[in-house]
């Protein structure tokens, strides 16, 4: 016995809302309705006859001596017959014994009337085996517990109904025991009514239920019952498993029967209450069965799960021990006393109920399930004739204990309390895989809020090796508790040999991995991990050996390989997600000291499509990498969109200071909230946003761009910042693709950078004016007293979704026009996701925002950073206005700094360590980034630059090379000089063979592939150009690149600045590198670039090097001849007449190249060429 995945070839089985079940389960609600209302009518009619005692004991013994009777003719019929049949037949019976019911009330005959019950029980004796036969036939295996328990809670409250009815009609038909009258006089119309309606509407319900084949058409008909019936105890006896699940359902209806019969007498004689005072204590005992096998089926899931049965006994043992004590201890000569009792002892008893539903129910599940298909019927009928017989014997037992030894009713629930104790240690015994894996889910499952998806792509049978990724010390109990099957996990033998947890890890047959005792040792782990596969077990491994600090994933040990070696095992990917943060991810640099940032916090696991024979490690973790993307896909729906937590930032941060800027204005989070609050009143009333989505923004970085972009997208609009350093004509070009009507600026900024624009500006120094007293009011009573959920709503930002576009970012046009990259919020909140996760931000970093906001990397990382997580920031609208940005950070102590290469030369060559004091990183884009920039910002400030990846299509950022000390790494790196890191989080990166798409794995030159929640909607009205660099979900980034096994991205250049040159491929940024070399020397202090390499048409080659250069301290012979020198193809070489000086290289605002203005002045110079 032990967890229990069923296989589901029978694909015409269904769920919980099928016809079939439905119709079975509501034949079963009203069949066990009519059998207790007509078995608790027949008692009171009985008390006109006999005394209470014979009447009880008369309907208790008709109604339940068939089960003991009949139970081979059940088992026959079950077996013999379609179950659907028998069901039939049995509801067209109860509609005859019904009738012959009710006959013999109008007759007046108590013995026909007690007759009837006798046939009643016969019916439902011959009902049961098919009734519970018949759901592993209707039910999926995967929905078999849920719908057990959903049956057995009908059951329990259809019999409490059913006690409720039949009371109710004996009133109805005239009983009166004060003032009796002849039992033939009695109204049968009510009753005919009432039971003959739930007759026929069982039978109507019957009919729902679909056709079920004969599980043996051959079984002879029994000559012998009660030999028959011996005979299927001993089948059911040979079964261990079978016969012990037998008794424990045995033991399940024994404490029932027994409790029932207690409640009376606790009440009664322990409490001193009335009968009427007593009803409700039964009545919460039912319902808490019902409660519990509800909760025992939605456990389960979508398996057999017996570990809940301990737990259910150990629950009845506490709740009989309770109530012991709570009758003990009552006094029921004072009234409070009493009081105090009577409700405690109903919390009880709903306890006990609900901890003998959740005993119960996995129980009958299983006997259904493991019984075999052609003598199904009989090994029910044979654990029902034992039920049958413990309820006998719990009479007679109850009996016993109140006559005889005249126990009080309290100590007969401590009885029944420890009677259940060995059960529990006993089951405990035969199940502890099962009994600490279900309390182990049910920890993990309360604390956590667990989704698991894929779980069908586990093997059914046969062994596999599972890969997943590591985030957190818990990772390996969250997949054990999750999977459908056993899983055996690898570990590191330190970790599983402590004496408190040694002994678990070998109940669950965990893996010790032993790298430290030499490579003998750790191939025997290995073997060992390979025996078992091969054995048909479930295996997993942690492949990155070590825990992420970072999110990312880590590089892939080649262990795995050595255990597949000689197997055709499968691997199976697996992704753990959403963990970052938690109490025992790395999140703030430490495992387990600190608060985690939610409770109930969300857990996402997704079994991935096994890889069959997998050719290297790559291939899986690639599938890893993969299934990330697809994981967080899957919860799109549930990401939080940066406006709702730019709410919660600004609460957070009430009075703490988040943004300021070169003006010297300042906000903190309340007058950040309060700012946009108001901006969004002003800017509606203006009448801005009626009839028009976009709205556009002309400001730079700074505190009044900040609020006027967040009050924009509290208005559900999208914000499109745009890019002040294209030409007027190329602004007016975004102005028309949006169709924007309205621009918010500033009269100060355009009088800085003055452009006449088809649109109607809106100045926001008029804000100031129209401010009024009822606006202020309005703002601050949101902003400090409104709670968040009612102010999300207020706004209307709960309709906002994640898939809703919140930006539009113009690329630069350094290729052609602007086009319009549509960023959702999906895409930017994942991208703040990622970057909190690699750098560690918190509330005492301080980000200086240098980048505009019509960048991509200044628009996600300098406005929404700030606004939606901790850190704060500094803006100042320009990058190379070098000591006003060194004065900056010097006063506000700022820590990270984001810029590009270009920017970062200027800050080395005239900031101070002083304005520099707490600068702690810097992460730099764009460009790519020159060593000996890096080394010699280290020498000078202590801090080592290092490059991410992006694009304007990717929100931007792709990866990112994390600085050891932000994340405290002791044995992970974090940083390869060189490359531009790994990438971020749930973001899944491939190379291509640019021409045939096919993949290249490590170590390969090839085109650049995206993937993940960073990846744009698509570009604004040009769905053809979106469809030419998303190919199923992969952006094609036109980079060209190297992955190393590391997982760390080099960037070798671009698609588009390649030259073909007599059918070669010719990189221009590595001329560029080399040519940079030769030319810049450290005596020169020139910042900006001195040079850059495009290309014009060539009739001849196809193509020709252009080199665009600023005055050269050497002239082009000397360039040439050491250019010639680095060990380069010829072809590589520019000729001496295709060098062009110019007085300033073109550079856009973001300070990359202009590409389009280098190849425009190229042709326009070398115009002789033919274009």
């Amino acid at each position: 016995m032990n967890t229990i995945t069923v296989s589901d070839a029978n694909t015409e089985k269904g769920g919980l809302r099928t016809r079939s079940y439905l119709g079975l389960w509501l034949t079963q609600f009203l069949g066990t309705i009519n059998d207790n209302a007509f078995r608790w009518l027949a008692v009171p009619i009985g008390k006109m006859v006999y005394d209470e005692s014979t009447a009880l004991s008369l309907g208790l013994a008709c109604f339940t001596i068939p089960y003991l009777l009949f139970a081979t003719p059940a088992a026959y019929l079950a077996d013999r017959y379609s179950k659907r049949t028998v069901i039939i037949g049995c509801k067209i019976a109860e509609i005859v014994i019904m009738l012959l019911g009710l006959f013999c009330i109008w007759l007046g005959s108590i013995t026909g009337l007690f007759l009837v019950v006798f046939l009643m029980g016969t019916q439902s004796a011959l009902f049961y085996p098919s009734k519970f036969g018949s759901l592993p036939e209707i039910l999926k295996s995967e929905k078999l517990s849920k719908g057990n328990g959903l049956l057995g809670m009908a059951t329990i409250v259809a019999a409490a109904v059913g006690f409720v009815v039949g009371m109710g009609i004996a009133d109805l038909i005239g009983v009166d025991h004060e003032h009796p009258v002849p039992i033939s006089s009695l109204k049968i119309y009510p009753a005919a009514i009432i039971l003959m309606t739930l007759a026929a509407l069982g039978l109507i319900s019957s009919l729902f239920i679909k056709k079920l084949p004969a599980a043996d058409p051959q079984r002879p008909l029994p000559t012998n019952p009660v030999a028959d019936t011996f005979q299927s105890l001993n089948q059911l006896w040979r079964s261990k498993a079978l016969f012990r699940t037998a008794l424990g359902i045995s033991f399940f209806w024994f404490l029932a029967a027994l409790a029932q019969l207690n409640i009376d007498a606790y009440g009664t004689v322990q409490l001193k209450l009335d009968q009427t005072a007593v009803g409700p204590l039964l009545a919460v005992l039912v319902i808490g069965v019902g409660v519990g096998s509800v909760l025992a089926g939605y456990w389960s899931g979508d398996h057999v799960e017996l570990g809940i049965s301990p737990l259910g006994a150990l629950g009845i043992f506490l709740s009989s021990v309770v109530l012991y004590l709570i009758g003990t201890l009552a006094d029921p000569s004072n009234a409070l006393s009493t009081s105090f009792a009577y409700r405690w002892s109903c919390v009880w008893l709903f306890v006990l109920g609900g901890a003998a539903g959740l005993f119960n129910i996995p129980l009958d599940s299983y006997l259904q399930h493991r019984s075999p298909d052609k003598s199904r019927g009989r090994i029910l009928a044979a654990a029902n004739f034992l039920c049958f017989t413990l309820t006998l014997l719990a009479s007679g037992l109850f009996w016993l204990l109140r006559e005889q030894l005249h126990l009080e009713p309290s100590t007969i629930f401590l009885l029944l309390g420890m009677a259940t104790l060995p059960v529990a240690f006993y089951i405990f015994v035969l199940l502890p895989n099962a009994t600490i894996r279900f309390a182990v889910w049910l920890v993990t499952h309360t604390i956590y809020k667990v989704r698991v998806s894929g779980r069908g792509n586990l093997p059914e049978n046969g062994g596999a090796l599972l890969v997943a990724n590591h985030v957190t010390w818990l990772d390996g109990i969250f997949l054990m508790v999750t999977s459908s099957r056993p899983i055996r996990m690898i570990a590191y033998e330190d970790y599983v040999s402590k004496p408190w947890i040694k002994w678990v890890a070998k109940l669950f047959g965990v893996i010790p991995l032993k790298p430290q005792a030499g490579p003998k040792a750790l191939m025997k782990s290995l073997q060992e991990a390979r025996k078992a596969i091969e054995q048909g077990e479930l295996v997993c491994i942690f492949a990155e050996g070590q825990l992420t600090r970072t999110g990312q994933l880590q590089q892939f040990q080649g262990g795995m390989m050595h255990i597949l070696k000689g197997t055709d095992a499968p691997v199976v990917p697996v992704y753990l997600d959403e963990l970052w943060g938690s109490l025992f991810s790395y999140r703030g640099g430490r495992f387990f000291w600190k608060f985690p940032l939610k409770l109930r916090y969300p857990l996402s696991i997704k079994f991935g499509k096994p890889v069959e024979k997998p050719d290297n490690v790559h291939q899986i973790r690639q599938a890893v990498q993969d299934l990330g993307v697809e994981l967080m896909q899957e919860r799109k729906s549930r990401v939080m969109v940066p406006i709702r937590a730019f709410l919660r930032q600004c609460r957070t941060s009430l009075f703490r200071r988040k943004i300021s800027d070169y003006s010297g204005s300042e906000a903190n989070g309340g007058k950040l909230l309060t700012g946009s609050i108001l901006f969004k009143r002003l800017i509606k009333r203006k009448g801005i946003g009626q009839n028009e989505e976009h709205i556009g923004l002309l400001l730079p970085p700074s505190v009044a761009g900040c609020i006027t972009n967040t009050a924009v997208s509290m208005m559900g609009k999208i914000a499109v910042n745009l890019n002040y350093t294209l030409s007027e004509k190329d602004v007016n070009f975004c102005i028309q693709e949006c169709g924007i009507k309205h621009v918010l600026t500033s009269r100060k900024f355009l009088e800085k950078r003055p452009m006449e624009l088809n649109a109607e500006l809106i100045f926001l120094e008029d804000f100031k004016a129209e401010i009024t007293l009822v606006d202020k009011i309005v703002g601050v009573l949101q902003t400090y007293l409104v709670p968040i959920f009612l102010l999300e709503r207020m706004h209307g930002l709960m309709k906002i979704k994640p898939d809703d576009v919140l930006t539009i970012i113009f690329t630069s046009g350094s290729t052609g026009n602007p086009k319009g990259v549509m960023l959702t919020n999906y895409n930017i909140a994942t991208n703040v996701d990622a970057v909190n996760q690699l750098l560690h931000f918190n509330k005492n970093d301080v980000l200086l925002g240098v980048l505009p906001f019509f960048h991509s990397f200044g628009y996600m990382a300098t406005l929404w950073l700030v606004m939606s997580s901790d850190p704060s920031a500094v803006y100042h609208f320009n990058p190379v206005d070098v000591k006003m940005v060194g004065n900056l950070c010097e006063k506000y102590g700022v820590s990270v700094i984001i810029t590009t290469p270009t920017f970062l030369k200027r800050y080395l060559k005239r900031c101070t360590k002083e304005q520099f004091h707490r600068l702690d990183t810097v992460v730099l884009g764009a460009e790519k980034l020159p060593l000996e920039l890096a080394n010699e910002f280290y020498e000078k400030f202590g801090v080592m630059p290092t490059e991410g990846y992006g694009t304007t299509e990717l929100s931007p950022l792709v990866s990112c090379n994390v600085p050891d000390h932000r994340s405290k790494l002791a044995t992970e790196v974090g940083t390869r000089m060189g490359t531009v890191g790994r990438p971020a989080p749930n973001i899944s990166v491939k190379v291509v063979n640019p021409e045939t798409g096919e993949d290249l794995g490590t170590d390969q030159e090839g085109l650049l592939l995206v993937k993940g929640p960073n990846v744009m909607k698509g570009y604004l009205n040009q769905p053809e150009k979106t469809a030419e660099v998303i190919h199923e979900g992969w952006y094609v980034t036109g980079d060209f690149a190297r992955i190393h096994q590391d997982g760390f991205i080099e960037i070798t250049g671009r698609q588009s600045r390649f030259s073909k040159i007599a059918g070669e491929m010719v990189p221009h940024i590595k001329i560029e590198q080399l040519l940079t070399n030769i030319v810049d020397s450290p005596e020169n202090d020139d910042e900006e670039i001195s040079l850059a390499v495009t290309s014009i048409p060539d009739e001849s080659k196809g193509e020709r090097l252009i080199v665009i250069h600023k005055k050269l301290n050497k002239s082009v012979e000397q360039i040439l001849k050491e250019l010639g020198e680095c060990d380069i193809p010829n072809l590589w070489l520019p000729s001496r007449d295709s060098f062009l000086e110019v007085e300033q290289i073109p550079i856009l605002g973001t300070g990359k190249l202009d590409l389009r203005a280098l190849k425009q002045l190229a042709l326009e110079h070398f115009s002789s060429v033919t274009a």
